[in-house]
This record gives C-alpha cells, structure tokens and sequence, in this order.
C-alpha cells in the first residue's frame, strides 16, 4: 500500500467517528493524568526537579536556579519554571511535580496524531498516536519528573513543524508560520536542556540534505527571521542569569555541554551499544512490526516539492540515537527524542496492516505477558537485597502479574475484534499495552516509598515545628534528593559536595568540609538537626557527639542535638 503525503485540502477522515476519537482521548486522558499520585517522588532526578521548583517559588527569584540552597546550573530553567507555576496553582505534592512531564507526554501524543494525519494520512496519523500512546518509553517517562520528557516534546515540536511547513500546496504565510514555531519550538528545547535542543535538530538537517539532495529546502527554512525568533526565546534568560551570576557561562557551556559530552567526568558510562536495550524494551510492542515498517517507509514517494520527509523521520532516529550512543555520559531516558520520530513511522506501517499479520503480533504480545508472570514467580517474588527486602520485590511482583493479566485480557479482546475491524482491534492492542505499563510502573512504588523517605517526615517534620524555622539543618556525607522538597526545608552540606560542587564553589562558607569541622560546630549550636548517611552516623557515634536518633531508615539516620527541653523519648524507627 503506497502512502502519499497529505495537503491541508481534502483531508481524510479519521478512521474513527468524531464521538468515538473523543471519547478514546477522553479515556486516554483519565488513565494518563489518574496515576501521577500512585507513587512518591524517587531520586535522584524527581526530588531534585520537585525541589529546584519549591526553592524558586519560596525565593521568588525565577532567574537564578538553586537547589538546596546552593546555586544550580547544571540545566535550563523551563522545566524549573513550569513546577513552580504548577505548585503556585495547586500546591506542592507529588502529582503536581510530575505535571509538566504527563502535560508534555500527552501532548506529544496528541501531535503526532495531528502531524501524521496531514502529512501521510488519517490512518497513518491515528496509528502513530496509539504506537507512541502505548510505548513504555514514552508512557513511562510521562509520569516521572525528569526533564527529558519536556525536551522532547519540543524537540518533537521542532521536528512535526518542520514537516507541516514543508508540505506542498502550502501559502508562503502557512510556510512561515510553520517555521516560526519550529524555530520557538527550538528555542525551548534550549530552555528545556541546553544546547542539543538546536545542535541535534540542525545536524539531522544538515545530512537529510546531503543525502538527498534537497537544496531547495534552505529555502522554505526563513533561517533570518527564524533565528530572530529562537533568540528572542532564549537570549533574555542567558543575558538575565550571566548578568547576576559571571561564572555561568564557563560551567553552562562548557562543563555541561562539551566536557559531558567528551569525557568521562560525570560518572555515567555506558557501552556503545547501551541504548539499545533501551529502544527494545522501550517500543516492545511494535517490535514485530519492524519489517512492514520498513516495507511502508520504502514505498513512501518524496513530496511534489522534492521534500521527503520518511528520509527526514529516519535521519532523525539514527542520528540522535548514534549521538548520545557515543557521548560518555549515557542515561536511560536520553535517547527519548527519537521516540516522535519512529512512532510516526511505525503509524506509517500500520496504516495498511491485514488483520492476519495483526494477528500473529498479537501471539508476540501475550507471550510477553506471559513471560513477565513467571519472571515475577521464578525470580521476583524472592530476590532481596542490601536496600530493598523480599517483601517490597514480592509486592512490586503483584503489580506485575496484575499488569500482564490486564495486558493478556486486552489482548483477547484485540483478537476478538480483529474478527470484523483491524483499527479497533489496534486500539485495543495499544490500550492492553498502556495498561500494561501504567500499572506495572505504579508498583515502583514497593522501591520508591523507602527511597523517598517520606515515613520519616512526619516525625522531622514535628521537631522542626517544635524547634524553629531558624534550626540549621546539615546533610552529612550524602546528598539526599528528595527529603529537603518533602521536609520543606534545605540542608547545609558536610563532608560530601556530590553534584553540589559548583554552588559550594560561589559561597566556600556555606558548607563544612570535614566531620571533625562539623563536630565543632555540632557541639556549639544551641541547636540543630541533621540527616546523616547510616555509614556516617556510625563514625559520628564514635566522635561522641551527643545526639539523639528521630527517625531512620536504611538509607539515612536523621539526629537532633539534644537540648534542655528535648522529649527523652526516641520516636520508632520507620520500617
């Protein structure tokens, strides 16, 4: 089946009914945006975002970013600025920070439904929407506040503009317009994580050219007043932070953009071929479908104007790819912006399936599922270790085997339709696969509630009312992500920097190097509290300082100095 590029003119419909679309979006919304409060925030990434975004709401300073108390420019602030507003709006908690990711994700979805249906087709558009809706990469990442979901929106953003703008047929305004927004769409990818946001999508530009040809392209990119609007994006943020703080250019540009491209620094390695694992897990179920993928991209034709924007889709997804497969510092969700991209062509695919081949990917599937159940029975209902005992993997088991059961029941009912419609039966197959991750990953939770510490709060919580806003609070030997956002109060390093180095830098006061130096100043407070890595707390015990134990876990000891009215009584221990 050959798919030709759409004009805006004559549009197909949708494969579905309008009451039917918005029905499935109006689902699709209330499974997306239901579970963003399942689970407490994890670190690193979610505490440090939540917390960056309660300082600057607290400060009231959206220029200078901090976190901890200590400056913090290590990112953009977009995502910075979108947490605070949400918190300003709705108040801090846990679905709050995770707002601008699932707005951002859902939105995704959404344009790439848009994109697809005005440059290859209705069918091609819809299918592109349920392949990136039920991806575990993109559903996943939906619902953590990190900030690669936000980029990628943007970048996407960039990417789907560039497409739309490139149609032919189109009005010299329509092309402009188009441009416009992809240039603004990079200007807050920059805002979003730096530089990449127009580095990747100009180097896809540059070699889409070289191999096809397509000179006339620089032509319809309006790169003059292009650009104009991409620095009036970005420029007033850089000038406004550079003018206050002198040292961010040399830490911005360079340290977190070439030294964490080109060398091993920040401790986060991985071999070549790292992402690719990522990618198969992360669009597990259209593996199957590769080859009618590729079939459909083959045949695609270039556009009447020489544009050929399959060519474009898949420059997109190599390059970046292959981008951050050799940079040496690697995370899981880096290689998320290839993730528009290859929905759109895996929608390209599926617009002309047969419901015998729907069939046999739908077999790929519940032995997927079932898999994951006697994964869950051979290995995770047993296994413990040094942080997490058997009973968190058991109960992190039980949302597995509920997740695969909901995957394998959505799987019936795909079969059972593809008997008289493939694109329901689709629907259903995307549908089983949402499920399948929205439950599976709210049962991060078994890990999540330790690591975030929130059964300690409470206690901390109640001697700091008791002790005074004023109580210095200090952070010995560990960086904790997530206790300073819900405890609502920073803490004072000592004895580690960790990523904090660079804000300890600008004010060398503001924290204590060594535990002998906090021991003094420990035994002169007339009162303090801190948070103490277990390993420290036992060498704090051999110092001899007088303290007194609040609440503990397994990850972190949290002690007050005693005083003259402290209770002698020693709350219980979180378990």
């Amino acid at each position: 089946m050959s798919i030709r590029p759409q004009r805006d003119a004559g549009l197909e419909p949708w494969p579905i009914s309008p009451a039917a679309l918005l029905w499935l979006v109006a689902v699709f919304a209330l499974v997306w945006f239901g579970v963003l409060n399942l689970r407490h925030l994890v670190p690193s990434d979610e505490g440090r975002y939540a917390e960056m975004a309660r300082e600057m709401l607290a400060t009231g300073d959206w220029v200078t970013p901090r976190y901890n108390g200590y400056l913090y420019f290590e990112k953009p602030p977009l995502q910075t600025w979108m947490n605070a507003l949400t918190f300003m709006i709705f108040g801090l908690g846990d679905w709050q920070a995770r707002l601008w990711s699932a707005l951002t994700g859902f939105g995704g979805v959404l344009l790439i439904g848009y994109t697809g249906r005005r440059v290859f087709g209705a069918r091609a558009g819809f299918f592109a929407a349920l392949a990136l809706a039920s991806a575990p990469l993109w559903s996943l990442l939906g619902h953590f506040n990190v900030l690669d979901m936000g980029v990628s929106f943007m970048m996407g953003l960039a990417l789907c503009s560039l497409l739309l703008a490139q149609r032919p047929g189109l009005t010299d305004t329509q092309v402009r317009n188009w441009m416009w927004l992809c240039w603004a769409a990079m200007g807050l990818s920059i805002l979003s994580k730096g530089l990449i946001g127009v580095v990747l999508p100009g180097a896809v530009l540059i070699i889409y050219t070289l191999i096809s040809r397509d000179w006339a392209l620089w032509k319809r990119l309006h790169l003059v007043s292009g650009l104009i609007v991409m620095l009036a994006v970005t420029v007033p943020w850089f000038a406004a932070v550079m003018a206050r703080n002198p040292s961010f250019f040399e830490f911005f540009f360079i340290n977190e953009h070439f030294n964490r491209f080109l060398k091993p620094d920040h401790h986060r390695p991985g071999a070549l071929w790292y992402f690719v694992p990522v990618l198969i897990v992360g669009f597990l179920p259209w593996l199957s479908m590769i080859p009618r993928v590729v079939s459909a991209s083959r045949a695609a034709p270039r556009q009447a104007n020489g544009f050929r924007p399959v060519l474009m889709l898949t420059v997109w997804a190599v390059f970046i790819f292959c981008f951050f497969s050799v940079s040496h510092s690697k995370l899981l969700s880096y290689v998320l912006p290839v993730a528009p991209a290859l929905a759109l062509l895996i929608g390209l695919g599926l617009a002309g399936i047969s419901r015998e081949s729907l069939r046999k990917h739908l077999i790929v599937s519940a032995v997927l599922f079932a898999a994951t159940i006697v994964t869950c029975l051979v290995f995770l209902s047993h296994h413990s270790d040094s942080r997490n005992p058997v009973e968190a993997y058991r109960t992190f088991s039980y949302y597995l085997y509920a997740a695969s059961f909901a995957g394998l029941i959505g799987l019936g009912i795909a079969r059972w339709l593809s008997a008289r419609s493939t694109k329901q039966a689709l629907i259903a197959f995307a549908g089983a696969w949402l499920a399948f991750a929205m439950i599976g990953g709210s049962g991060h939770e078994a890990f999540g509630r330790s690591s975030s510490g929130i059964d300690l709060v409470p206690a901390v919580r109640a001697e700091l009312n008791r002790l005074g806003p004023d109580t210095p609070f200090y952070s010995v030997g560990t960086l904790d992500h997530t206790m300073p956002f819900y405890l609502r109060h920073t803490m004072i390093m000592v004895a580690v920097q960790d990523e904090l180095e660079f804000g300890i830098s600008q004010a060398p006061d503001s924290w204590i190097p060594t535990l002998d130096k906090f021991a003094d100043v420990w035994m002169a407070a007339p009162k303090a509290l801190a948070l103490v890595d277990p390993q420290k707390f036992t060498v704090l015990e051999t110092l001899g300082l007088p303290m007194k134990v609040i609440a503990r876990d397994s990850r972190r000891v949290i002690i007050e100095k005693p005083t003259t009215d402290t209770p002698p009584e020693t709350p219980p221990a979180a378990q």
